[in-house]
């Protein structure tokens, strides 16, 4: 039996069930949501940057140029190349994220 955890973002408050053997980004997908925004898939982009803000991830080799050794310290992943070891609470990062955040959050209300 595979081991999944629950996966909370943050920016968009969805929740999701990862396998251990998916990435962030991948298990994100399979299910249809959209929290986390998606680029190459490959990490060479950075579009996916996220920060873990609670759990445990394993990550494959991600471009320095987009998750630095001081950043991946602190918590910033790129979700293509992140896989759940604990159940996460993360936040997407940087100008997709601000995109996303524009896109979900309520209409302002009207002045009278």
């Amino acid at each position: 039996m595979t081991t999944t955890y629950a996966i909370a973002i943050g920016n968009t408050q969805e929740r999701y069930r990862c396998r251990a053997d998916q990435t962030l980004l991948g298990g994100m997908e399979q299910l249809g949501r959209k929290g986390i925004p998606v680029g190459c898939r490959g990490g060479g982009c950075g579009v996916c940057k996220v920060h873990i803000e609670s759990g445990k991830t394993r990550c494959e080799r991600m471009s320095r140029c987009h998750v630095s050794a001081e950043e991946e310290a602190q918590g910033y992943v790129l979700a293509c190349r992140a896989y759940p070891r604990s159940d996460l609470a993360l936040r997407a990062v940087d100008r997709m994220a601000r995109c996303i955040e524009r896109h979900l959050a309520p209409p302002p209300h009207p002045h009278p």
